[in-house]
């Protein structure tokens, strides 16, 4: 018997998640990640490498919570959101008897983490405008525990609207939780369903540092829920999910300085956001710009693969987004600096013009 066939079956036939970094590229404007474009001036301050890091740090927890505006006993810190999500499933649904829900087109690993544990996923597209099917969502929630939104979505770019949040939250009560992943909230914080936590007590909301925060390379994110739902993640965690010099930094970015420089960065990107929006839509190449509350843009190309590898070979590496349910002929474009920004528009001048 081969290694391979001691696995788990569905390991076997897993595709993994295939990440920016995964994907590779020899590039110097890389716009695939949603990443912000340059690093943050924090360096580490403890020294005590030696001893174990507390499970849930209290100055990160307690600083997050107060940016948050929710109380630390409805935070749990965790590595990255996506181990908030993987947590949710681990201890909410019974592998081979619960499912989870979601809508395509939409973040790439909870359908990942479902199939690792072993969970049923069921999908119920968008509609064309990126909105929730109601009706066909409340036909597929018989024995589903957890359906995730993603609001800001990626890859789209939209938020979901409100109404229907609320509409789902009254479907799924006593039944589900609904989970908001929140990871791209800081481009449009007015959006955030936070304030609502106190009167659904099945909503949850994940975040992160990766964003906005500029701190993807630290892999710090949020679960924030009711005291009862981060008591049960509190039993599936890890014994010491946040690393020592993780938990500085966090602190650190959490602190008044670092949330007021995580709002500069965000006004910056947000300028060069729109800066690209206006410059996009009259290119030869561009079919469509859609519009996007994130720090990424969602756009349609009449020959993608080839706009895709004229860039890459130029060391311009973007999103491909063809794959994705309903999103044929698109590509994500991670904001970077004004500079990365005027270069990928030059690159893609010089191939409108040949094209014409």
């Amino acid at each position: 018997m081969s290694i391979e066939d001691l696995a788990r079956a569905n390991v076997r036939a897993l595709t993994p998640y295939q990440s920016a970094r995964r994907l590779g590229g020899n590039g110097d404007v890389w716009l695939n990640a949603n990443e912000f474009p340059l690093p943050v001036p924090f360096e580490l301050s403890q020294q005590t490498l030696n001893r174990y890091p507390e499970c849930q740090p209290k100055q990160v927890i307690e600083r997050y919570a107060a940016y948050a505006g929710v109380t630390p006993e409805q935070v749990l810190v965790s590595r990255g959101a996506d181990e908030g999500i993987e947590l949710l499933m681990r201890a909410f649904c019974e592998p081979g008897k619960d499912a989870i829900l979601f809508c395509p087109p939409t973040y790439g690993m909870y359908s990942v983490s479902a199939e690792t544990i072993g969970i049923e996923y069921r999908t119920v597209p968008a509609l064309e405008n990126w909105q929730l099917n109601l009706p066909a969502i409340a036909e597929q929630l018989d024995g589903v525990k957890v359906v995730y939104l993603c609001s800001p979505n990626n890859p789209t770019g939209n938020l979901i609207n409100q109404d229907d949040i609320r509409q789902l939250l009254a479907m799924t009560a006593g039944k589900a939780l609904v989970v908001a992943d929140e990871a791209y909230i800081e481009f449009c914080p007015d959006a955030t369903l936070a304030g609502w936590l106190q009167a659904f007590p099945h909503l949850v909301i994940l975040r992160t540092l990766s964003k906005a925060f500029a701190l993807a390379g630290l892999r710090c994110g949020f679960t924030l829920a009711n005291k009862p739902v981060i008591d049960l993640l509190m039993k599936v965690i890890a014994p010491y999910p946040l690393a020592t010099p993780v938990a500085d930094v966090a602190g650190q970015a959490l602190s008044e300085q670092g949330i007021a420089l995580m709002r500069q960065h965000v006004a910056e990107l947000n300028a060069n956001r729109a800066w690209l929006c206006e410059q996009l839509p009259p290119l030869g190449v561009v079919q469509q710009v859609f519009p996007s509350e994130t720090n990424y843009i969602l756009a349609r190309f009449s020959d993608s693969p080839k706009v895709f590898k004229t860039l890459w070979d130029q060391g311009i590496i973007l999103r491909d987004q063809n794959k994705n349910p309903g999103l044929a002929g698109c590509l994500r474009i991670s904001i970077g600096t004004r500079k990365e920004c005027e270069r990928l528009i030059a690159a893609l001048q010089a191939l409108s013009l040949e094209q014409a």
